[in-house]
């Protein structure tokens, strides 16, 4: 892993992350790349992080034993086709973290002869604490394999699932998960203040409380049912809580919720694939 040579098409702050993240687990910033139209992005990565920036994506191809596409959705095809001659010439491995391009796109795109994983990222990748959803085509290697899921685990955990669209689901559960839980906390800020607290301490509160719940999740081997019950006293504050949630549709709603994000995430796939 560490002696592989790894360009960013893209230089914005899942780049960013993905770089630091790399270079905090041991890569060296000799071996990555990165190429963007932004000159002053390349000279401030190039100064901060001491990789090797390149004027352009063509040159980066051919350095590169992995391209990441760290580009706006929109742009991943005109990014393809204006290099597609560099692509060509290179047996390099093509990971894409663009949300709604399907690898049927990116394959025809690419050559069906190209390898191909797609992700689906969060944006606490930003701080280091992401969750991401990968696939990988048939012309991937183990090698290959290992060398994706490595650069995605540098900002997070990192899960396969075995049908690409399986990654729908993906970013419905954790690729906008992030904002369920900003809509949560909002909600609860809202109502500390009309219950007297001041919006420092509500947010303190909140704040440390999700922190705690999500490490205490992540540390045990209960279910979050289990969970939620070893904390729900009979008659008590949180139980009376949990029956207005109930009562409100709660579960049905974040269900709806996910449903929608599932399907928003089919349409775009189809409204920025392949013409």
């Amino acid at each position: 892993m560490k002696t592989k040579k790894i360009g960013f098409i893209g230089g914005g702050n899942m780049a960013n992350s993905l770089i630091s993240g790399l270079i905090a687990s041991g890569h060296s910033a000799q071996q990555i790349w990165v190429a963007d139209s932004d000159q002053e992005k390349l000279s401030s990565l190039a100064t901060s992080m001491h990789i090797n920036t390149s004027a352009t994506n063509d040159a980066l191809i051919a350095e590169v034993d992995v391209v990441v596409l760290a580009v706006k959705p929109q742009a991943i095809a005109a990014v393809i086709k204006s290099s597609i001659g560099s692509f060509n010439k290179a047996n390099v491995l093509l990971v894409s973290i663009a949300a709604g391009i399907n690898q049927a796109s990116l394959s025809k795109w690419l050559g069906a002869d190209k390898a191909i994983v797609r992700c689906m990222p969060n944006t606490p990748a930003l701080v280091q604490t992401g969750a991401t959803g990968l696939h990988a085509n048939k012309n991937v290697t183990e090698e290959q394999h290992d060398l994706a899921e490595n650069i995605m685990r540098s900002v997070g955990i990192s899960v396969w699932v075995e049908n690409e669209s399986e990654l729908d689901a993906v970013t419905a559960v954790s690729g906008s998960g992030p904002a369920y839980f900003f809509l949560l906390m909002e909600a609860m800020e809202k109502s500390a203040l009309e219950l007297g607290l001041s919006r420092h301490t509500a947010q303190l509160l909140i704040e440390q409380t999700a922190l705690g719940a999500a490490r205490i999740a992540l540390e045990s081997t209960e279910s979050p049912e289990e969970l939620r019950h070893r904390v729900t006293s009979p008659g008590g504050t949180t139980e009376q809580a949990i029956i207005t949630f109930e009562q409100g549709g709660f579960t049905e709603l974040v269900r709806n919720a996910l449903q929608a994000a599932n399907d928003r995430s089919i349409s775009l796939s189809k409204e920025l694939g392949a013409e």
